[in-house]
């Protein structure tokens, strides 16, 4: 790949914006950060991405990019092949491919939990569906634990994979976003 600068948008405190970051580091491709908040920047993010949403990248040619797992497979394209996170062989790239999305989803709840709880009224909250969402939670830590208790290094073979990032992403959001006396 030719030495481009890659920009990325967006907070590091969103675990998808902080994937990606992470991601471009272990990748070893050049980018910027420009931490622009949906919500305290929505008019200078709208400039540069109209449907103001977050991770999002911008090529060297102007190519606005968005979504955390499109942004890495366009990513794994640019990367140089002794870089890259995804594990080339089918039974490795599935287990990899599965251990991320349950990383994504357990990511996903702790954000609409702490969305609900802090952007929403109190008068407003609806306690089943906030039962709901953190069921789907516990949920995904309970298999991603039974998937990966008692493994040592890379969660996929001899070389970090996005599942490595993924899932220490979105554990270490989940203890920021949702302390455990929230999560019912």
């Amino acid at each position: 790949m030719d030495e481009t600068m890659l920009r990325l948008i967006g907070m590091l405190d969103s675990p998808y914006v902080r994937r990606v970051a992470i991601s471009l580091k272990m990748m070893g491709l050049p980018f910027s950060h420009e931490p622009l908040s949906v919500f305290r920047n929505y008019t200078a993010f709208d400039e540069i991405n109209p449907v103001v949403k977050a991770p999002t990248v911008v090529t060297d040619d102007g190519t606005v990019l968005m979504d955390s797992s499109l942004i890495l497979e366009y990513l794994e394209r640019i990367a140089p092949p002794t870089r890259r996170l995804s594990p080339t062989g089918v039974k490795a790239h599935a287990r990899c491919q599965r251990l991320t999305g349950l990383a994504l989803v357990a990511a996903e709840k702790s954000v609409q939990l702490l969305y609900e709880r802090n952007l929403r009224p109190q008068e407003k909250q609806h306690q089943p569906w906030i039962n709901r969402v953190a069921a789907q939670l516990r949920a995904a830590y309970r298999v991603l634990d039974a998937e990966v208790v008692g493994h040592e290094g890379w969660l996929v073979g001899d070389n970090p994979c996005h599942a490595d990032v993924a899932v220490a992403v979105a554990w270490t959001f989940t203890q920021h976003a949702t302390p455990s006396k929230q999560t019912p």
